[in-house]
């Protein structure tokens, strides 16, 4: 018997539509549904333990899979199986985490698993833009505590209009690309890529993506009114003593204050923090710390954030000493590394990056093989962050998703200002050497000083900065290049980077509900010059991108040929090719695009890379007949000399000893010698012997009195114009 299914309706106002239905599948966790839009179809679940771990945050893992099935196809790769989820993947994990995590409990530390799978793909339809939609529909199906609803969808300005969830051939025309994560009353998560747009066109394009989102919650709340919303479910929270608080808070606080007052350093506020809390738990006897040592830190740690908070709201006075406008000191260097193609070092109080960057052929592209999206990407970043960044030591155990995250951001703000006609794949690597505050900004600084260095012509050069708020409801402060410690006690994250002319990327977390417009704009424009006077002490640096690459490293030069000559070019099994390689210390790549080859050849010698275009100009070489070409004697033969053609070296012709002069010639040493420099006229292809015909003789004058030569015949009576004369002769 199938199931009873409820299904709910949304209408994009285009003609297109999502559902988001439940009740046949994964019926035993504690939420599921099917979203579908269009073709593609996901499943979202989630369950939670029942009890909780022993843990003291929440326990939240967001995971979201493209099955290759979905598509039609089979996964890449020896085992034939989904593995490790792909970087695309990571990215949409990460922005359905930021937005759903803040609306758990925090008291609520019970394991929490939500899956969503793409189980029918739609190439018209991007299914990352669902994924959010659907979590949180299968949120509110469960009995797991969770504030309200919240959705996200991608929203896109093609030809000047807005379009919420385009298709991905819509998307290539888009000049702002934004995903948007919010609730009915507010704004949580943005992050994409523009075209250089203003402030105002940003906060326009987030508040029409808010007005989609909204439609959705609604859809979210009657779907499970119509299933029959379940009663939230009964957990163990965090005990709680207010006598305990006040005690802490009295002693705590306004030391905390003063310490934060002062505008110290990262370390010397880190160690004077760390004595009042020893001063804290000095007050509470072993036993009475072994008892409520949770709660004790938990006091503290909220003496300390509400002091920062305050003194920022009253004062106006940062962690630092810096003013809520202030940019910290910044140094920069490049041409750092020499033995890289680009580097350079970028320093904001105390964070620092130091960038690379290398240059390529096509071969050195990163492949994307996705069931929704295969490709592959000419310009690529990758950001590492050591644990010595931040003076810890922790395991190292791969690149972790935050690290993905960074790296995208940075790369997406970067990519649009590579020039078109860039001939190379480039790889920037970002390894963050000190962090206190927004590294991913450092990052695009240093990326595009680096990209400068290497001679790479960047369209403009882009900037960025990490902006915070700090709000009572009633007061904020927005806060210019803000510190770890204000990123984790403020109220919003919001990262920007841009040219001179306007916004390249974003990525903003709000922790707070209802951040009204206003303030968004002011931060916007705030942050704007924060970047340009970032942007100044780059170009005071590296004013322009280097003319030409460096010396030790690679040119890469561009040509084209017909298909046919393809072959020619890489020889039988390759041997040419690979001879011509070794040869000229080159590397060389063929392409094959629209019955043309599209030939890469990349190398630190220039007269390498002339010798492999002088060899391609020799395998296009085509001689017109009846014209005069100069070329040299590169062997002798009984019945000729192989002639090489001077101006194409390496295109070989035969000159037949009976085309060398008009007289009989017994020997081809009584006319010419190796190495002789000659001029023959070309014939074309002979008809009859099917090879191409030159001749020495044509360019002489035939001797007074000359008659032709009777052709000879071969031993089965043939003469040399194939005919059978041997009847003829019996007569």
């Amino acid at each position: 018997m199938i199931p009873k299914t409820i299904k709910e309706v949304i209408d994009l106002g285009d003609g297109r539509e999502i559902t988001i239905e439940t009740g046949k599948l994964a019926k035993q966790a504690d939420g599921s549904v099917v979203v579908q839009m269009g073709k593609a179809m996901l499943l979202a679940t989630i369950v939670s333990a029942s009890k909780p771990s022993p843990v003291d945050f929440l326990p939240l893992t967001v995971d979201y899979r493209e099955k290759f099935a979905s598509a039609g196809r089979y996964p890449g790769g020896f085992f034939k199986r989904e593995a490790r989820p792909s970087t695309d993947e990571i990215l949409t994990m990460r922005l359905v985490d930021r937005v759903l995590r803040p609306l758990f409990p925090k008291d609520y530390h019970n394991e929490i698993q939500i899956m969503v799978q793409l189980m029918s793909n739609d190439d018209n339809v991007m299914p990352d833009a669902l994924v959010g939609l659907a979590a949180s529909a299968a949120i509110q199906l469960s009995d797991i505590p969770f504030e309200y609803p919240i959705s996200e969808v991608r929203v896109a300005r093609i030809d000047g209009k807005f379009v919420i969830n385009p298709s991905r051939t819509q998307l290539g025309e888009a000049d702002i690309n934004m995903m948007v994560g919010a609730s009915i009353d507010s704004v949580a998560m943005v992050e994409g890529e523009m075209d250089e747009c203003s402030e105002e066109e940003m906060a326009e394009a987030i508040k029409f993506a808010h007005e989609a989102i909204k439609i959705q919650c609604k859809a979210q709340i009657r779907l499970a009114e119509a299933v029959g919303k379940k009663e939230t479910r009964e957990y163990e929270g965090e005990s709680e003593d207010e006598d305990l608080e006040k005690k802490i808070h009295e002693v705590a606080y306004s030391k905390c204050y003063d310490v934060a007052k002062r505008g110290v350093g990262k370390q010397e506020r880190g160690e004077a923090f760390s004595e009042i809390k020893d001063e804290v738990k000095a007050m509470f006897s072993e036993e009475e710390l072994e008892e409520n040592e949770e709660l004790i830190s938990k006091y503290f740690k909220k003496a300390h954030k509400e002091a920062v908070r305050n003194l920022l709201l009253a004062e106006g006075k940062r962690l630092d000493g810096r003013k809520t406008t202030d940019i910290r000191p910044i140094w920069c260097e490049v041409d750092y590394l020499p033995s890289t193609h680009g580097s350079s070092i970028f320093t904001r109080g105390e964070t620092q990056a130091l960038t690379t960057v290398t240059l390529g052929t096509s071969r050195e592209a990163n492949i994307i093989d996705l069931p929704t999206l295969q490709g592959e990407e000419t310009f690529y970043l990758h950001y590492n962050f050591p644990p010595f960044c931040t003076g810890e030591t922790r395991p190292l155990r791969g690149t972790s998703r935050r690290e993905i995250g960074h790296g995208n951001l940075a790369q997406r703000a970067l990519k649009g200002m590579i020039p078109e006609d860039c001939p190379y794949t480039i790889r920037i690597v970002s390894d963050v050497l000190e962090s206190n505050g927004s590294s991913s900004m450092a990052t695009v600084c240093s990326g595009t000083m680096a990209l400068m260095d290497a001679g790479i012509q960047m369209i403009k050069p882009v900037s960025g900065i990490a902006m915070g708020l700090i709000t009572d409801g009633k007061d904020y402060a927005i806060l210019s290049d803000i510190l770890g410690d204000e990123d984790h006690l403020g109220d919003m994250d919001f990262k920007i980077t841009g040219t001179a002319d306007g916004i390249t990327a974003c990525q903003m977390d709000i922790k707070i509900k209802g951040l009204s417009n206003e303030i968004l704009v002011k931060a916007l424009q705030q942050a704007r010059e924060g970047r340009l006077h970032i942007l100044k002490k780059m170009i005071d640096t590296i004013a322009k991108p280097n003319a030409e690459v460096k010396p030790h490293a690679p040119k890469i030069v561009t040509t084209s040929i017909p298909s046919e000559f393809i072959g020619g070019l890489i020889g039988p099994g390759g041997k040419v090719i690979q001879e011509l390689q070794k040869e000229t210390e080159t590397t060389i790549v063929i392409n094959e695009v629209d019955d043309q080859g599209i030939v890469e050849i990349l190398g630190v010698n220039q007269d390498g890379i002339d010798k492999v275009l002088a060899k391609i100009e020799s395998l296009l070489f085509k001689p017109e007949v009846g014209s005069v070409y100069e070329v040299k004697v590169i062997k002798l033969l009984d019945f000729g000399a192989v002639v090489e053609y001077t101006e194409a070296p390496g295109n070989e012709v035969l000159l037949h000893i009976s085309e060398m002069a008009w007289k009989r010639t017994e020997k081809v040493t009584d006319i010419l010698n190796l190495g002789d420099v000659i001029d023959v006229k070309y014939f074309g292809t002979d008809p009859r012997t099917r090879k191409e015909k030159v001749s020495l003789k044509a360019l002489q004058p035939k001797p007074e009195g000359y008659v032709e030569r009777p052709p000879r015949k071969d031993n089965r009576g043939r003469d040399n114009r194939g005919r059978d004369n041997r009847n003829r002769d019996r007569r």
